[in-house]
């Protein structure tokens, strides 16, 4: 019974971290869109109204708001910017920096260290976990997932020995987890030495 329980809770879970940022990104994009519809509407009035000239030009203004931003924030000045903004605003969020690494990873960002993909020492097993940072000790905190749900389970403190950072992308360790497990032989092929350290 209280396994039962545990898997559905940690499938409810992992489903709401899915579908919680597609819906507020959907949700997002609908209301831009609405916005930028008032814009558009004189050059849509030009194009026959059997295309859906208003609804193309609001996606497409939108979209290239939000290429403009990220290209913004990858300069210099963008950079210090964005740095700022999220240590006044977005970092008192609860999770906010958490999220941000998550997000990164999964954006194939190279430079970011939380969530690197590790094998940790848990009893006398080694289980696929993702390291979320390094204590002052010498220690990690790591993440295990709940198989098959990567984006739940539970947290541990070990000491350095016994976590093991494996060289593979991030989305193949979660392709693994959410697949029963099935390619952890490249996971123990890819691990490495426990004294290197996390590496992204």
């Amino acid at each position: 019974m209280k396994a039962a329980r545990e898997f559905v809770v940690n499938t409810l879970v992992g489903g709401i971290f899915i579908v919680v940022p597609v819906y507020l990104a959907i949700v997002l994009l609908l209301k831009g869109m609405q916005s930028a519809a008032r814009l558009v509407k004189p050059f849509a009035a030009m194009v026959p109204d059997w295309l859906p000239a208003e609804t193309f030009f609001s996606l497409l203004l939108v979209l290239l708001a939000c290429f403009l931003v990220g290209a913004a924030v990858r300069t210099k000045a963008g950079r210090a910017i964005r740095e700022k903004m999220e240590k006044v605003f977005f970092e008192r969020l609860p999770g906010y920096g958490l999220l941000r690494s998550l997000t990164q990873r999964l954006a194939g960002d190279t430079e970011e260290s939380a969530w690197q993909p590790a094998l940790s020492e848990i009893e006398d097993a080694l289980v696929p976990s993702f390291i979320i940072e390094e204590l002052a000790d010498g220690r990690y905190t790591v993440f295990v997932p709940s198989i098959p749900t990567p984006f739940a389970g539970a947290v541990y403190v070990l000491a350095r020995e016994r976590v093991h950072p494996v060289d593979v992308p991030f989305t193949q360790a979660v392709r693994t987890i959410s697949r029963w497990g099935s390619g952890s032989g490249e996971m123990v092929a890819a691990m490495r030495s426990p004294t290197s350290g996390p590496t992204a």
